[in-house]
């Protein structure tokens, strides 16, 4: 289903709308209307968008290659994109403007960072698991029970150290200024063959299964130690597949399973939370470099308060919006599909990280380890975050994190 048909818009109006007032700024109406939107009242809201955007004549427009977000599923997975895109805007008064190319219009999760690279895109979203594939430092991220919560990820990406350890090697081997990005963790999303079986409570449940798995080369490490067998498959081949049964399930996040349009072909949610899900926003380092150093602080500010946005919206989403509970609310995305969620035991998942995790299975990940230490100049990266995301108590809520700006000592 459409982002139109859900709130009551055709396709041809917004086309129509779109065309007159402009696609970033009718997404940032839109954006702003919910699902009281009307054809009238978006015209209008766009209308007024466009007036306040073209006030000043920006002094840089940057393309924003969004991949397959647009206002109706950033209203599910709560990761910042149009926000951030509305306050860096309002932020710089106009000196930056941001033409917003979601939708896959212009890149998709596989290909945003390279297209960033070479220059087609200014900036971009996808998951860094994703974009793995085009800047392998990312990997660096997914060692399999790296972060025992979400907590403990925003602790890391706040924190002063993650410039050092996870930002400046991003900028030095791949030309990439990481801006924010929202924090989950990665479990089984189980397809259709699984919806007349038994909820999932053990790993010896999944065993031999057939999983989906994105471009993170780390990921398809963990996943071989449980005997999960990952499969690379196509993003637009991976619904059906789960429709069929060809697949049993795809290794991703629960609000990306609702923000996808995944729920109709998910039967349960397996809570394993075995690495990251991170679906970030970032920009081009020269791109960056270009805009000085005022507009610089602008664009870090703009990001500061963005990562402060995902970490308390996404997670009422989560539960609100998502229903990634074990029992979820009436009118959630999770209980409209008959999802079920699969919470698992602190004991099974303390099995799963002593089989996967290289704190309790090293050699599996001696390889990438070193590959990506010497990349960060030659410290242990993977122990250095594992210890910092257990700074925190482990059962610390993510919205109680304290927020901090990390690129400044």
């Amino acid at each position: 289903m459409s982002q139109q048909q859900e709130t009551g818009i055709s396709r041809r109006d917004f086309v129509r709308i779109s065309g007159r007032f402009g696609l970033t700024s009718t997404l940032l109406a839109a954006s702003g209307l919910g699902a009281t939107m009307t054809a009238s009242s978006l015209a209008r809201a766009a209308e007024e968008e466009e007036k306040q955007r073209s006030q000043t004549t920006p002094k840089h427009t940057l393309r924003f290659g969004a991949s397959g977000f647009n206002d109706r599923n950033l209203d599910i997975q709560k990761s910042g994109q149009l926000f951030f895109a509305r306050d860096i805007e309002a932020r710089t008064n106009g000196a930056i403007r941001v033409e917003f190319m979601g939708s896959n219009e212009v890149c998709n999760q596989l290909d945003c960072v390279s297209k960033t690279q070479q220059g087609i895109v200014d900036m971009f979203s996808a998951s860094t698991q994703n974009s793995a594939g085009g800047a392998p430092y990312y990997n660096v991220l997914d060692f399999a029970y790296m972060f025992p919560s979400t907590a403990s990820m925003f602790h890391f990406f706040y924190d002063n150290r993650s410039e050092k350890l996870f930002r400046e090697p991003l900028r030095d081997r791949h030309k990439i200024q990481f801006l924010f990005t929202h924090c989950d963790l990665r479990g089984l999303m189980m397809g259709l063959k699984w919806a007349d079986k038994p909820l999932v409570t053990s790993l010896e449940d999944l065993a031999g299964t057939k999983n989906r798995v994105t471009g993170t080369q780390l990921g398809r490490i963990a996943m071989q130690l449980m005997n999960l067998n990952p499969v690379p498959v196509a993003w637009e081949e991976t619904l059906d597949g789960l429709r069929q049964g060809l697949l049993d399930g795809a290794e991703t996040w629960m609000a990306a399973v609702a923000y996808a349009g995944m729920a109709p072909v998910v039967s349960q949610a397996v809570d394993l939370r075995f690495f990251a899900g991170t679906e970030h926003t970032a920009m081009s380092l020269p791109v960056f470099d270009k805009l000085g150093s005022d507009l610089q602080d602008q664009v870090m500010e703009s990001a500061y308060t963005a990562q402060i946005f995902t970490q308390g919206m996404n997670e009422a989403g989560r539960t609100q919006v998502v229903g990634a509970t074990e029992n979820p609310q009436a009118g959630t995305v999770f209980a409209k599909n008959n999802v079920r969620v699969a919470p698992l035991s602190d004991e099974v998942r303390q099995q799963a990280e002593q089989m996967c995790s290289p704190e309790f299975n090293p050699e599996p990940w001696e390889q990438w380890r070193e590959r990506l230490s010497s990349w960060a100049g030659g410290v242990d990266v993977y122990q250095e975050i594992h210890d910092i995301a257990r700074e925190i108590p482990r059962d610390t809520a993510a919205v109680n994190v304290k927020p901090n700006r990390w690129w400044r000592a």
